[in-house]
């Protein structure tokens, strides 16, 4: 390669942010796969914070060094040896205020979008590049790709948002209305603060160039602070979904470039949401959508997934008619229970064959019924409680269980408000529960929903029977006693059921937890603001009403097995 560090990148207020240019050896002119972000390209995948995420990597996908030496990875960015060996020039650009990159540092902000878009178009137009742009890139470094792509600058080409997130309010920070708050505050200051332009000597060395990652100026804690804004405060005001917001999320009618989206099984919390959402929304008539299963990262540096992103880009970077328009529109790996996994394809999402089943909560035997149950009474549960555990009886067959799932309820309060959580699990026959490896923990449940009682307004003219929607513009304070019908969104998933596997619906008051564990093993995405969630409000009792007329319903969508065995590839 030819390498370029801390290259010049202007913006239109005259910043200048600083990016890593990397070339092939021979040729002149080359498509560019770039990527924008606060994690810093001048710090390695294989140093600290992210060094035990690289060693589980390699450690359990060794192929992922056979291709390449990875002597100049980034976190959740591509691998600048395997793509210029590929024909391609990579492109890695601090955001302003982090790394080497000058300026007031604001994640997600819409001054970082334009910043985006202005780097986007010095590339297309540097000598070395053939003025065709793609992005590509996981997590932050794909949900900055919707918002850049709305803008449409004239050089961008392609996308391929590898599990990100679209809705600023819904995806990313107050689920169901809810604050989430503990990954603000876990990851904003490891990865990002830790990156600040101005730690100079205090900061991480780049071990390329032998200089201060963030900057030679070393300035103090107060001028750091005063150069940043910091997001919790910000989430903290901007209760409803208003143009703060909004700001942030972007318009996905304007994206009209082709995109591939890769949506992880058990992104709940963050990384599942917007990619089926932007896939199902965006204007682009080349799109595809991609599944997995799996670790955050794990997926997209294995050899079929940079196979997939390399033939996505050299069709439409290159020209190359290489069979991708052939591609099914989704491609979906749906995880076995056992660690496997089954792939199958639609050419819609959700799935074109999927069978919407209704299940109807039972008060008595607190299972999930086909049939709507005769009976007339009344469950409660406190906030801070266990909450209500509804299980079906076991599959009779494999059953897939492939899409969004949504929940119907007749909820009640004595208080002015009241938080739902709901939880979705698998149950194997000895009525163990099944977990998942996943883009958020560990030990993941199947999916999750959330709604604050008083955020309960939905627009009929948005939501779907699988995909309620709420507006969230206004509280809307619960009379007490009085009975409302909420319709909850339960995230999409994906999982195989053998024969006498069941589904549970928990519907709870605070973070699903297991009994004596820390409930960060099911999720990092938690709940437990005190300006949010005042300490007060968790012992609120909320009324589940049950009778002929008032049916509670969790609506699954399943779909025909396939037949052939799973694949044992990866590790899940």
């Amino acid at each position: 390669m030819r390498i370029g560090f801390d290259v010049a990148v202007p913006t239109t207020d005259g910043t200048v942010l600083r990016g890593d240019v990397f070339l092939p050896a021979g040729g002149s002119r080359f498509p560019v796969i770039m990527s924008m972000g606060p994690y810093g390209k001048g710090r390695r995948f294989q140093d600290e914070p992210y060094a035990s995420r690289w060693r589980r990597l390699v450690d359990e996908h060794p192929d992922v060094l056979a291709a390449s030496a990875c002597d100049y990875m980034t976190y959740e960015t591509v691998d600048p040896q395997l793509w210029t060996a590929a024909g391609y020039a990579v492109v890695r650009v601090d955001s302003r205020g982090t790394g080497a990159s000058p300026g007031h540092l604001e994640i997600f902000s819409p001054q970082e979008t334009a910043d985006y878009h202005d780097a986007i178009e010095w590339v297309g137009t540097q000598p070395w590049s053939s003025g065709a742009v793609g992005l590509c890139g996981i997590s932050y470094y794909a949900i900055n790709q919707w918002r850049v792509a709305a803008l449409r600058p004239p050089h961008l080409a392609a996308i391929c948002p590898w599990e990100g997130a679209l809705d600023n309010y819904r995806d990313m920070t107050r689920h169901g209305g809810i604050l989430s708050n503990l990954f603000y505050e876990l990851w904003y200051p490891n990865q990002v603060l830790s990156n600040q332009h101005g730690l100079g000597e205090n900061g991480p060395v780049n071990p390329w160039t032998g200089q201060p990652a963030t900057g030679a100026e070393t300035l103090s804690n107060d001028d750091l602070a005063a150069r940043r804004t910091d997001p919790i405060p910000a989430l903290r005001e901007h209760i409803l979904d208003d143009d703060w917001h909004r700001a942030r999320t972007p318009d996905v009618s304007q994206i009209t470039v082709p995109v591939l989206s890769a949506a992880n099984w058990f992104g709940q919390g963050l990384h599942g949401r917007g990619n089926f959402e932007a896939f199902t929304s965006a204007a682009s008539v080349d799109r595809w959508l991609a599944v997995h299963p799996g670790r955050h990262e794990e997926w997209f540096y294995l050899p079929d997934s940079v196979a997939l992103q390399q033939q996505f880009f050299d069709h439409f970077l290159k020209g190359e008619d290489n069979g991708w328009p052939d591609t099914p529109r989704v491609v979906m790996h749906v995880p076995d229970t056992d660690g496997g996994y089954r792939t199958r394809t639609s050419h819609t999402w959700p799935p074109h064959d999927t069978i919407w089943t209704e299940l109807h909560l039972n008060p008595v035997s607190r299972t999930l019924d086909p049939e709507t149950p005769q009976i007339t009474t009344d469950l409660h549960f406190a906030a801070d409680g266990e909450g209500l555990t509804f299980t079906s009886a076991p599959m009779v067959g494999d059953t897939d269980i492939v899409g969004p799932m949504a929940a119907r309820l007749h909820v009640s309060t004595y208080s002015s408000d009241t938080d739902l959580f709901l939880t979705v699990r698998v149950i194997d026959p000895d009525g163990s529960e099944v977990t998942f490896v996943g883009a958020i923990a560990s030990e993941q449940v199947l999916s999750n929903g959330w709604l604050r009682l008083s955020h309960r307004k939905s627009d009929p003219t948005c939501s779907l029977p699988w995909r309620p929607w709420h507006t969230h513009d206004e509280n809307q304070p619960a009379e007490p006693g009085v009975m409302y019908v909420v319709d909850v969104e339960i995230w999409p998933t994906g999982v195989h059921l053998p024969v006498g596997y069941s589904l549970a619906l928990t519907i709870g008051g605070h973070d699903y937890a297991r009994p004596g564990q820390d409930p960060t093993a099911a999720s990092l995405f938690l709940h437990t603001d005190p300006h949010d969630r005042p300490i007060g409000d968790r012992t609120t009792t909320t009324t589940l009403h049950f009778s002929a007329e008032l049916d509670n319903t969790l609506l699954v969508p399943t779909t025909p097995v396939l037949t052939e065995p799973p694949s044992r590839e990866g590790t899940l």
